[in-house]
């Protein structure tokens, strides 16, 4: 018997399975963590990727903003914003720093969750602005996206001299990666602009998954705002399961990027047999908070699941839905099948909030049964979105069993399914 682990909350859970019947057990390859988090980040501050020096950018600037990630992303902030600040002011003691959360089009950052981000001292000693995709007091119109829709982002960027981003870099399951061009769009847009790039059309797109880049067109969309907005620098990270910096990348925009992405698509990218039962998670803590996060998980299984085997995600939720209309969706349809043709009718500049979670999730579930085993959430909200519910993972895998219809079912094991890029064979 082996006994696996998948992070679940701030903890695990575990499960022992048979030799006979587990495929393998399935982690992106990444080198051990940096011993040191704020020397790799400084290390890639001092080797910009096609840029000069942040200092040197900032060099005569009355003020600067620094788009920060909000609280639904590991982003190691504490090791990497001191630097950053450090940094812009170098060479000008007096410029002004906003820093940004880009929310997107989540729900804001409470002051706790800030404090418990960026630290103390820069909590207390910094400006911070929280984004809000509604509001619009905060918000000004910018172009024309290439999906149509109508390019709106927070103000605050437009009017900075100097607009920078921290961030991380991990396989984005209709992004193709985080971090880079995705904090200008969708981390600091207007709601509208978000629908418009989300669209059933873009999500439906075949290039529009884990790990695809050139061709996306939710990429295009988002790297036009970047350039639109003058995102000029970037500090990104690559971190481990435990959220450890393993390597930091630093430079302009797109060139920064691209590093981290080459970087790390190998290392992540694992390859699975197809099987009957594949057991995943999201991370764990904080990127499995709510259902609606927890869908990146199941694309993973997606990847290797046969259609009409099982998917087994394990997420705490302890934060519920995650989005009322991306409940309703499914709640209120029939079946999968109905809330996918439902949605694939809708046109880019009719989106509706939370339609793009909504579409994945009926699409994964299309192919397979989903089993969530969360400890926390109310039983009935995952049964009454088409999904199962188990308690434990040992519960969770003897459901499974059952609907799978084999009596030695092939089980592989992906303890994090947002940290790889699953091929199948």
């Amino acid at each position: 018997m082996s006994e696996i682990k998948i992070p679940c909350g701030r903890g695990f859970v575990s499960a022992r399975i048979p030799e006979s019947e587990l495929l393998g057990v399935f982690h992106a390859a990444l080198p051990p963590a940096a011993s040191d988090p704020e020397s790799e980040v400084a290390r890639a501050l001092r080797e910009p990727v096609n840029s000069p020096p942040l200092s040197e950018l900032a060099r005569g600037k009355k003020n600067a903003v620094i788009i920060i990630s909000d609280h639904t992303r590991p982003v190691p902030s504490r090791h990497i914003l001191p630097l950053m600040l450090a940094e812009l002011r170098r060479h000008n003691a007096a410029i002004e720093i906003t820093l940004l959360v880009a929310t997107g089009f989540h729900r804001l950052t409470t002051e706790a969750e800030l404090r418990a981000k960026v630290g103390d001292e820069i909590f207390e000693k910094e400006k911070i602005v929280v984004h809000d995709s509604s509001a619009s007091s905060m918000l000004r119109p910018l172009g024309v996206l290439p999906s149509g829709g109508e390019l709106i982002i927070n103000k605050l960027a437009l009017e900075t001299e100097l607009l920078v981003s921290e961030g991380f870099i991990e396989p984005h399951f209709f992004a193709g990666f985080s971090g880079g061009r995705k904090s200008v769009l969708p981390g600091i847009a207007a709601r509208e602009t978000v629908l418009a790039n989300h669209c059933a059309e873009f999500i439906a797109h075949p290039r529009a998954r884990t790990g695809s880049i050139p061709g996306n067109p939710i990429h295009e969309d988002m790297l036009f705002a970047a350039r639109a907005a003058k995102l000029a620098f970037i500090v990104n990270v690559v971190i481990d399961k435990e959220k450890k910096i393993v390597k930091a990348f630093a430079g302009e925009v797109e060139a920064a990027h691209a590093a981290g992405c080459a970087f790390l698509k190998d290392l992540a990218t694992v390859t699975v047999p197809e099987s009957d039962i594949v057991i995943t998670g999201n991370g764990g803590y904080p990127l499995d908070q709510n259902l609606y996060q927890s869908v990146k998980g199941m694309t993973a299984g997606e990847s290797a699941v046969r259609q009409g085997g099982v998917i087994i995600i394990c997420a705490s939720c302890s934060d519920g839905h995650g989005g009322e209309s991306f409940r309703k969706t499914l709640a209120e349809a029939p079946s999968p099948q109905a809330v996918l043709e439902q949605i694939l009718k809708v046109p880019r500049n009719k989106t509706i909030p939370d339609q793009w979670e909504s579409q994945i999730l009926a699409r994964v579930l299309c192919k397979s049964s989903v089993i969530l085993v969360s400890p926390d959430i109310d039983p009935e909200l995952p049964r009454s979105m088409h999904l199962k519910h188990a308690s434990t993972l040992e519960e969770a895998l003897a459901q499974a069993r059952k609907l799978c219809g084999r009596e030695l079912p092939r089980i592989s094991v992906i303890p994090d399914g947002v940290s790889v890029i699953v091929t199948s064979k």
